[in-house]
């Protein structure tokens, strides 16, 4: 996480700052491991908060459109699904934007 949250840092404006809105993942606990760049704020959500969490409608979306119901039989078989499911989802940039947007939380310039 430490790394991943160095690119990010390096990905920012040089004038600008992000928040980074983190989950209750372990990955996503600071802690004396984390390190957090100077120009990156993380905002934790509270414990159970799915609807403030974008990435929840997407898990449903994927469960619910291309991974439920199915019984693969190898891991190969699992992989390969969900990244089918995750590509097809991501090449639908008016889907992922329907899904991930929230107007309270939009901060236009």
């Amino acid at each position: 996480m430490s790394v991943h949250l160095a690119e990010i840092g390096k990905a920012v404006d040089p004038k600008g700052h992000c928040v980074l809105i983190c989950d209750g993942a372990g990955w996503h606990q600071s802690g004396e491991r984390l390190t957090v760049p100077h120009n990156v704020t993380l905002l934790r959500l509270p414990p159970y908060a799915p609807e403030l969490n974008p990435i929840e409608n997407v898990w449903e979306y994927l469960r619910g459109n291309y991974l439920a119901h199915t019984v693969w039989d190898t891991y190969e078989q699992i992989v390969e699904a969900c990244c089918t499911a995750w590509n097809t989802f991501v090449s639908d940039t008016e889907r992922v934007t329907s899904l991930t947007t929230r107007q309270w939380a939009t901060v236009n310039s």
